[in-house]
């Protein structure tokens, strides 16, 4: 397998921008920077390609205003520097996209968007709603409202999930190194990996650096992004955003820039990846060996008798981890309640007769396996 050579005809793209490339050194946002993606997102829609922009920047935006000289790890100062921050960065980007004649729409996110299937689905109208009538949403997670409880963690996996929302060909997830490297960049014998077929290659690779001290994302949240997109059906793209007008400046795609991330699986249906990815997790199973196998590898619905813990106060109809002996296998809608499951092994660790309960636990429709990278 090779890297394509060019972007297909009408491909939709998302490019995700982190604050280590939207901010200078002294924390504030650099205007050169915005203008030349404002003129590139500008030409790739000349070219006949819908676009999305998810846009870090707003917490960095922000902390020179409030007179901060670091980004804080106190929460509430977290937020108001998004608070302050978020406004001046979809201003300046508002500002450089009109100039080519692109229309943006702000778009916030919160991890309830996307962790409710309700909210998931009007999220989701939302944007086809915006690029068939030519728009760019520009998108961020709303950190002025979010709690740590239900934060997204990092905008690679909210591009990662915006990409599956639109059904984009290919996500680039722009950061300020020339892709994945075999050691850190730099390092004696470190050279650029240019194509990954299967992420579990990257087994040898150390991906576990952190991110910039403006950013929350490093290495390893974006190839978990990655697999989770290419899982999904998106190509993907590490690339550096100094490299971003000779990738995307024609519809060629150089050889030598970036790390090409390869389709692993089909466009699944929204609610799988929302099962996978983004629903709100109430609880979790354990499965003997042999359940795991047939919820695996034999794509078989989960039946009682292979559950032998349960963890949570969860109702019916609840999301919850499925873990093998082995780790986590996927997530599912369970059927049972965790009184109905705890009354079961009770009864069976006992030796009493349990309760006569035929339904599956996860039926096969209800479930979404995990795609495995290598920092898990």
């Amino acid at each position: 397998m090779s890297r394509p050579r060019c972007l297909a005809t009408g491909a939709r793209v998302v490019l995700k921008v982190g604050s280590s490339s939207l901010t200078r050194p002294d924390g504030g946002l650099d205007l050169n920077r915005i203008d030349v993606f404002a003129s590139l997102i500008a030409s790739l829609k000349r070219r006949g390609h819908d676009v999305v922009l998810v846009s870090s920047g707003a917490v960095a935006a922000g902390l020179v205003p409030l007179g901060l000289a670091q980004r804080p790890s106190e929460l509430r100062l977290l937020q108001a520097a998004a608070s302050v921050g978020q406004g001046r960065l979809a201003g300046r980007w508002e500002a450089s996209m009109s100039a080519y004649g692109v229309v943006t729409a702000q778009v916030l996110l919160t991890g309830q968007d996307v962790a409710v299937r309700s909210h998931y689905r009007t999220v989701r109208s939302t944007f086809d709603a915006l690029l068939a009538m030519g728009a760019v949403p520009v998108v961020n997670e709303n950190d002025a409202v979010n709690t740590a409880e239900v934060s997204l963690g990092d905008n690679d996996r909210l591009a990662a999930l915006v990409s599956h929302l639109v059904a984009a060909d290919l996500l680039i997830l722009f950061t300020d190194v020339d892709g994945l490297w075999t050691a850190r960049p730099g390092a004696a014998g470190a050279e650029p990996i240019r194509l990954v077929t299967d992420p579990a290659h990257l087994a040898s690779v150390d991906i576990t650096g952190r991110g910039s001290t403006l950013g929350t994302g490093g290495m390893r949240t974006k190839v978990q992004a990655a697999t989770i997109a290419c899982a999904s059906g998106t190509a993907t793209m590490i690339a550096s955003a100094d490299d971003a007008l000779e990738l995307l400046g024609s519809e060629g795609l150089p050889a030598d820039l970036g790390t090409w991330f390869a389709v692993t699986g089909p466009h699944r249906s929204s609610r799988r990846l929302w099962m996978a990815h983004a629903a709100q997790v109430e609880g979790r199973l354990s499965v003997d060996a042999g359940a795991g196998h047939a919820v695996t590898a034999g794509k078989k619905s989960l039946l009682l008798p292979g559950v032998v813990g349960v963890a949570g106060d969860f109702e019916s109809g609840a999301v919850v981890e499925v873990l093998g002996p082995s780790g986590l296998l996927g997530r599912g809608v369970c059927r049972y309640s965790a009184a109905e499951l705890s009354e079961v092994l009770d009864a069976r660790s006992s030796g009493a007769a349990a309760p006569d309960h035929v339904a599956p636990v996860v039926h096969r429709d209800d479930w979404a396996e995990l795609p495995r990278t290598a920092g898990d």
